[in-house]
């Protein structure tokens, strides 16, 4: 859904030669330098990477964040020089980063990190991811237009941008670029362009020991605009630049698919012995296959990191090139904006992640006394928030009618043809159908929040968060602001047996460095959830919900109950202990087992105990509290502690201390109905009531 570009014709001067053979030495020096990184592949892509930059994309080294860029992802992460040294000829890193590559404190790490270098789209290192990414980005740009500019013509709109993407064998071989390259054809992303490093070589040499499948072919299935530049002739090694030019110039003609263009390349050329080998990828090359090269290239080998001055002076061009395009582009844009004020309030309000006023007061509250399932009062907030947030879209890896992430009334994002009678939908909807692919949905939810503006949310259930981790575990290190909607969260999920059952899922999850997880107890925490996830777009976040129904408690004036705004806390005093001063005991608990918490109070009280119940929907949120508040709701002088989770106990330890106890799941589940599963599996009232009692005799005696 993007115009295509009048073709030009490549001008390739002297200067542009030598400034490809720049980038050959200058990723030979870096990785000399430190020992490893990868030097051969950005090698053998330095002219590809140099003619994006310098040539194909509308990108102002000045503006590195400008809302009208394309946007350009590196997937095949471990080749970084590829992305550093064109950062360094638009002016972004220094000569000195590139010396101090891989390096403590610099700003060129071995992988691409987000946020930390500018210029770096998405953090790519474990391989497939970026591609995933690329095709967030270009969903992401398409909605973007439709909330912003719908009824532009095609190219017309300010708002119209390109993605472009390298991928190696790496990110072909891994299963998430499967997922992700098939949906990207099914969404007809013709603002999608992925150069495909053809060069026969990955960690363990010649890539024929594990790989022989037709790529082109593979994409040309899937539905995907497929060429081919073929610079490993019989005869020679030609990098023919025309050629790949013209590629470019055919793909970004094409707008009702996603490109591939199949670039085969010899690792590491012209280096004299390493190239097309297997060490070339990951290694230093030598001193002397260094000078050797050098040599060839017409570079003193005794010295290093040389940007001659007409070169530098020549790529720095890229700068006034990037001026001229960001000009054009802002007349575009504020003519748009004169003409479009309340659409220019949204566009506005998504670049800030801004929240409009008055939008909490859609969120519903649930009546007292009603059992109401999470995942179902989650499905009623998204509903209710989707008229007041147009920025808020996702959906569900095809469990919609189970995770409930369907908003009322709502249009599907997809290609006309393929509405379907239960899902209708166009181009610009706001519901997303990943299809069976977790992986894959996890990475395009990062790409959707990495290009800016929309807040994107995915669902599936909590067992299946397993096949997404890596993605959760990137999101996490980049601090998008994704959510996860992680329904079906303990054996409570009943007949589905152990195999859909998450146990160590909750834990696993909470050992992710910046994942909020959240784990409401019922219908009202759920809002609140929801509405601090939405208000907090630092970080994931992930709802873990349940399938069965739970009670919604009466937090009524006078209740004894707290409000469910303490949510954002993470770890409150739900209901006290009767009585005043320090309770005997603290029952502490999540999600479905916070209603176990509250039936074991009453049973203590009868029995003399004052047992407080505190619910910890959310660990990390809690943590971020002062020591004062967390002393008040967890005194130090009450050892008397229980913890009931329906997983395994192994994040609640700090939490009950030396004399308390944990009511968890130290093994798999089994097939049955919930409640015989509860009772069986010892998640009642009684157990934690009796739990108290052991804990208070461990503090006495």
């Amino acid at each position: 859904m993007t115009a295509s570009p009048a073709s030009e014709p490549l001008q390739w001067t002297d200067l542009d030669k030598r400034a490809v053979d720049t980038i050959r030495a200058l990723a030979m020096d870096a990785v000399e330098n430190t020992g490893n990184g990868h030097p051969g592949t950005a090698m053998s892509l330095a002219p590809a990477a140099y003619m994006l930059f310098q040539r194909l994309m509308r990108y102002d080294p000045a503006d590195p964040d400008w809302s009208g860029r394309d946007r350009f992802v590196l997937s095949a992460g471990h080749t970084s020089l590829t992305l550093y040294i064109q950062l360094f000829y638009a002016g972004l890193l220094d000569l000195d980063d590139l010396k101090h590559f891989r390096q403590w404190g610099s700003r060129t790490p071995g992988h691409p990190e987000h946020g930390h270098t500018p210029g770096v789209e998405t953090t790519t290192g474990p391989l497939g991811q970026g591609i995933g990414n690329a095709v967030g980005m270009a969903m992401a740009a398409r909605r973007e237009r439709g909330l912003l500019d719908p009824d532009a013509a095609l190219g017309g709109s300010p708002f119209d941008h390109r993605v472009f993407t390298i991928v190696s064998d790496g990110d072909i071989e891994e299963g998430i670029s499967h997922e992700a390259s098939a949906l990207a054809a099914h969404q007809k992303l013709g603002n999608l362009v992925a150069l495909y490093d053809d060069n026969l070589i990955s960690i363990e040499d010649d890539t024929t020991i594990a790989k022989s499948e037709d790529v082109g072919a593979r994409y040309e299935a899937y539905g995907w605009h497929v060429q081919t530049v073929e610079w490993r002739r019989s005869e020679d090694y030609v990098e023919d630049v025309e050629a790949l030019w013209s590629a470019y110039q055919t793909a970004l003609a094409e707008t009702d698919r996603p490109s591939l263009i199949v670039l085969k390349t010899i690792i590491a050329w012209p280096a004299p012995n390493a190239q097309n080998t297997g060490k070339s990828h990951g290694s230093a090359l030598g001193a002397d296959e260094v000078a050797s090269t050098k040599e060839i290239l017409g570079f003193d080998p005794a010295k290093s990191f040389v940007v001659e001055e007409d070169v530098l002076t020549h790529v720095r061009r890229l700068r006034e090139r990037g001026a001229a395009l960001h000009h054009e582009w802002d007349k575009a844009y504020k003519a748009w904006r004169s003409a479009n004020p309340e659409r220019t309030q949204l566009h506005d309000r998504m670049r800030e992640r801004r929240l409009p006023d008055g939008w909490t007061e859609r969120i519903p509250s649930f009546e007292a006394g009603k059992d109401v399932a999470t995942r179902k009062a989650s499905g009623a907030v998204i509903s209710a928030l989707a008229p007041v947030l147009p920025e808020l879209w996702g959906g569900s890896a095809d469990l919609a009618e189970s995770n409930n992430t369907t908003p009322d009334g709502e249009p599907s994002f997809v290609p006309p043809e393929y509405a379907t009678k239960e899902f209708p939908g166009d181009w610009y909807g706001r519901v997303l159908h990943f299809g069976i692919r977790e992986h894959g949905m996890g990475a395009i939810l990062n790409g959707i929040a990495l290009h800016g503006g929309t807040r994107p949310y995915g669902a599936t259930f909590l067992v299946f968060s397993d096949y997404m981790r890596p993605s959760v575990r990137l999101a996490a290190l980049m601090k998008l602001p994704v959510i996860y909607v992680w329904t079906h969260d303990s054996v409570g999920l009943g007949e589905d047996g152990p195999t859909h059952q998450p146990v160590e899922h909750l834990a696993a999850l909470r050992a992710i460095p910046g994942l909020e997880v959240i784990r409401p107890g019922d219908a009202n925490e759920t809002a609140a959830a929801w509405q601090f996830a939405l208000s907090r777009p630092t970080a994931p976040k992930g709802l873990a919900l349940t399938r069965q129904n739970l009670p919604t408690f009466d937090r009524s004036e006078g209740s004894g109950f707290a409000p469910a705004s303490e949510v954002g806390k993470g770890g409150y005093v739900l209901v006290d202990a009767p009585g005043d001063g320090l309770p005997d005991v603290v029952l502490i608990a999540t999600g479905s087992e916070v209603q176990l918490a509250v039936a074991a109070r009453e049973q203590l009280a009868a029995e003399g105990i004052g047992a407080r119940v505190v619910s910890m929907p959310c660990v990390e949120w809690f943590d971020d509290q002062d020591q004062a508040y967390r002393d008040t709701v967890l005194p130090p002088a009450v050892r008397a502690r229980v913890c009931v989770e329906a997983g395994i106990a192994q994040p609640w330890h700090r939490f009950a201390g030396d004399k308390g106890k944990i009511v968890s799941l130290e093994h798999f589940g089994a097939s049955a109905d919930y409640k015989t599963l509860f009772r069986e599996f010892g998640f009642t009232a009684d157990s934690v009531a009796q739990a108290a009692r052991e804990s208070l005799a461990a503090t006495r005696g």
